[in-house]
């Protein structure tokens, strides 16, 4: 990688910082570039305008996110337990409780955030119905279950807790919000075998 590409690189992942702590309609060019201690001028010379950035930003954060899911799929951990990994890695990873990153996202640049949205869809989909499939042979959940209903009522759901209109920040905390709708999924899908399962998970973690 030459310079000028790690530089690019560079601005990338130092802007999706800022827009995930900060929020992607407060941060600034300025306040890029005084961060990363160089000129807009040169912010300019890599990205068109803010939304270009923003666009690159979110993609970098969404790859990085995804690899992250894809490792603990990897791992066929117990389909309960990869439910919790998988959601403590992802809002380890987007440290949301201030800025709400995807609400302003969909406010601010819809046209960004559909496209992701999509890409998002397919990823979780794919995930969950996995999930649910080696749930139900390892007969942790029901066998009865509408595994295609349940997977896109998974994704409908979870991308509403970050509606901000719903669960404003400053009166729910996020993570509350998000052990509440596991704990909400898995009850409603899970076997006696299953139930088990999650109320040893929620005693280790002291939920």
């Amino acid at each position: 990688m030459n310079l000028e590409s790690k530089l690019h690189h560079q601005i990338i992942e130092k802007a999706a910082q800022l827009f995930l702590s900060r929020g992607f309609k407060s941060v600034t060019m300025d306040d890029l570039a005084s961060e990363m201690a160089i000129s807009k001028k040169t912010i300019y010379t890599h990205f068109s305008t803010k939304t270009d950035l923003v666009a690159k930003a979110s993609e970098f954060t969404f790859n990085l996110i995804l690899e992250g899911i894809i490792n603990i799929r990897a791992q066929e951990l117990d389909p309960i337990e990869e439910l919790y990994v998988i959601n403590d890695f992802v809002h380890e990873n987007l440290k949301n409780e201030v800025s709400a990153p995807e609400y302003q996202l969909c406010k601010y640049y819809p046209d960004i955030f559909h496209e992701l949205n999509q890409r998002k869809f397919e990823a979780v989909h794919d995930s969950i119905i996995t999930n649910l499939k080696r749930g139900i042979e390892r007969k942790s959940y029901r066998s009865d279950l509408p595994i295609e209903i349940v997977a896109r009522l998974y994704f409908l759901n979870i991308t509403g807790l970050c509606n901000q209109e719903i669960f404003p920040n400053e009166t729910y905390n996020p993570n509350l919000i998000n052990h509440a709708y596991l704990d909400y999924h898995i009850r409603g899908i899970a076997t006696e075998k299953g139930i088990n399962i999650l109320t040893n998970i929620q005693k280790e973690r002291n939920l």
